[in-house]
């Protein structure tokens, strides 16, 4: 297992916490997802709290795939969720929109309780509020492109012309230009979950759920529409909870991420933090394939008690170290790390030969 680069002369950054993000969009508290015959008992069962996932079935004989689970989600984010197959991460999202009922705990939508969501209202929060990406694609095969984008708006009674007006746009959004009346059996994989993603836009939800879209795909399928994934959020701001079990896809993608085992959330926080402040070895395990030098900032490796000479560069704290190599190489002695104005240390040819060393040896 890799070691992780020490932040000489300063503490690393402080993992973000689970909760607490400035202006929560969706809010989860104290969720659980219990399967078996004694479900509804075992959240309250305080004795069972201490317990994983697998000491839980053990004891009781049921599968607790979301434990306790506490997180929020600003407006606007990309919150990405990963683990490892069998976590828990498909179950959670459900979850989140009560495809599954959860057995208990709170999930808030801007400040409304949607387990206290009657059958109604829920059908409106899934129709107007938030939509769905599935790995599997799930078209209809006898309606074309057009049909297929168009028909949550028919569901939700809107005008033929506005319904085909909306799905133009956002076929159009997602470069699907031309294929308008084709049908789904006509269209590759990566056309088909361009659909599907036009689908899910055509409402203008306020938050898009995407449980492993693009896993089935061929890898460059894959960046493709990841690629589209990250200009689309440029472009509409939408808040999206992403599932994957890829780290890569949840570096490129995320804001933030949160690890998940055995149902449990074991850590959430920026890329960065992830692979800079590991909050245990199943963590670090995760994170020891990942180059640090293409995913930690400056601010890791600044050391505060070096100095640079007069007229030495200066560099922003949270430049990724991959892109400073080359003004750090090229400079005649360290090179000043500014933080909003502030020199918070400095950075020279030992410090990044020193990481690169440490990934060489990973």
């Amino acid at each position: 297992m890799a070691t992780t680069a020490p932040r000489r002369g300063a503490a690393p950054p402080a993992v973000a916490p689970a909760t607490g993000v400035a202006e929560p969009h969706l809010s989860v508290r104290n969720l659980w997802k219990v399967f078996g015959g004694r479900a509804q008992s075992i959240p309250g069962d305080e004795s069972l709290h201490g317990l994983s996932g697998p000491e839980i079935r053990e004891r009781t004989g049921c599968v607790t795939a979301v434990k306790d689970m506490s997180f929020d989600v600003a407006r606007g984010e990309v919150f990405v969720v990963m683990g490892l197959s069998g976590c828990g991460k498909s179950t959670l999202v459900r979850c989140l929109s009560r495809l599954i009922e959860p057995t208990a705990g709170q999930v808030r939508l801007e400040g409304t309780d949607l387990m206290a969501a009657s059958a109604p209202d829920l059908r409106e929060v899934r129709r107007r509020k938030v939509s769905m990406v599935f790995q599997h694609f799930g078209l209809l095969p006898h309606r074309t492109v057009v049909g297929n984008v168009s028909y949550g708006l028919e569901v939700r009674g809107t005008k033929r012309p506005d319904r085909l007006r909306r799905a133009q746009e956002v076929i159009d959004l997602v470069g699907l230009q031309g294929y308008e009346q084709c049908f789904p059996d006509q269209l590759s994989g990566g056309m088909q979950q361009r659909v599907g993603l036009a689908r899910a836009l055509a409402g203008d939800p306020d938050v898009l759920l995407f449980d492993e879209p693009f896993s089935a795909l061929d890898p460059l399928i894959r960046r493709g529409m990841q690629a589209e994934v990250i200009r689309l959020h440029k472009e509409m701001g939408t808040t999206m909870i992403f599932i994957t079990h890829d780290l890569s896809e949840a570096l490129k993608l995320g804001d933030r991420i949160l690890i998940m085992r055995h149902g449990e959330l074991v850590q959430v926080g920026t890329g960065d933090q992830l692979v800079g402040a590991p909050a245990d070895d199943y963590v670090a395990d995760f994170v020891s394939d990942v180059p640090k030098a293409d995913v930690l900032t400056l601010r890791w490796i600044a050391d505060s008690g070096l100095e640079a000479g007069s007229g030495a560069p200066t560099l922003p704290a949270d430049l990724v170290i991959k892109d400073a190599i080359p003004t750090v190489l090229a400079a005649a002695g360290p090179v000043q790390v500014v933080d909003g104005g502030r020199v918070v240390g400095c950075v020279g040819r030992d410090e990044i030969l020193s990481l690169m060393a440490r990934r060489d040896a990973a």
